[in-house]
């Protein structure tokens, strides 16, 4: 009997330092890992409207191809000129984002003031000083960018349309001679770095250049000072702008998995 008394007080006491165990190591806090903060990432994706400004410059060259509606051949150059000056407008756009590569579609229409003139190097014997004015530019065209996070570096392409004001004057006196306008088509090529500052603002920077078709045939009616008159006028114009747009909605932000 005693014996049985010290086997079952061992057992006790083997069964009460095993629960003492266990509780203890129940009792540990278990610690994990925080995951990492990340932070999501840009979307370029939706509608977008702006606002832009900067500076552009218009080479103008003038060839002199008929007097009095006389066919002048060869055509007599006249010379060339820059016509500079300030343009500021907007643009309207929408881009989809495909990972990393960014496209869109953009219409844009800008109010210009480029001026320049030249004395003609064909009209001598009453020397005249031609000069253009480029009051708008207007643009469609296509992107195609690639952007690392809030950092979007793009090239577009597509069309461009200048409303030129072309005149002469008199060197001498400074009277007007000859007026017309014309709104000529052509194409553009352009490229710029566009920076997402908040979830729906960027602001940056653009350059493009417009490759205006020739005009061969810009008439200049006859006035009480001087014949009728025909010129052939080539065109480009090249153009650096600041924008700043606010976009629309877009997808969710991408938040990367752990």
């Amino acid at each position: 009997m005693k014996r049985f008394l010290i086997t079952g007080a061992a057992l006790l006491s083997m069964i009460a330092a095993s629960d003492a165990a266990s509780a203890a190591d129940l009792s540990r806090p278990v610690y994990t890992k925080a995951p990492a903060l990340v932070s999501p990432l840009y979307d370029w994706s939706g509608f977008y409207i702006g606002v832009n400004g900067g500076g552009a410059s218009s080479r103008e060259c003038w060839d002199l191809t008929s007097n009095n509606n006389i066919a002048i051949v060869p055509n007599l150059r006249e010379g060339c000129h820059n016509a500079t000056g300030a343009v500021a407008g907007g643009q309207i756009g929408y881009r989809w984002q495909v990972a990393s590569w960014v496209f869109g579609v953009e219409a844009l229409g800008d109010w210009a003031n480029l001026k320049g003139s030249n004395i003609s190097q064909a009209l001598t014997v009453q020397p005249l000083s031609n000069q253009t004015k480029v009051n708008a530019i207007t643009m469609f065209t296509g992107q195609v960018g690639y952007a690392v996070n809030n950092v979007l570096l793009y090239v577009k392409g597509g069309a461009a349309m200048a409303d030129n004001a072309y005149s002469s004057t008199l060197t001498l006196t400074g009277a007007q001679v000859y007026q017309t306008t014309e709104d000529r088509w052509g194409g553009v090529v352009g490229a710029g770095l566009e920076y997402g500052f908040a979830p729906n603002w960027s602001v940056g920077a653009e350059y493009d250049h417009l490759f205006m078709t020739n005009s061969t045939n810009v008439a200049f009616p006859a006035t009480n000072l001087a014949v009728a008159r025909g010129d052939t006028i080539r065109q480009s114009i090249d153009i650096g702008t600041v924008r700043l747009n606010y976009r629309f909605g877009g997808s969710a932000p991408v938040i990367a998995r752990y």
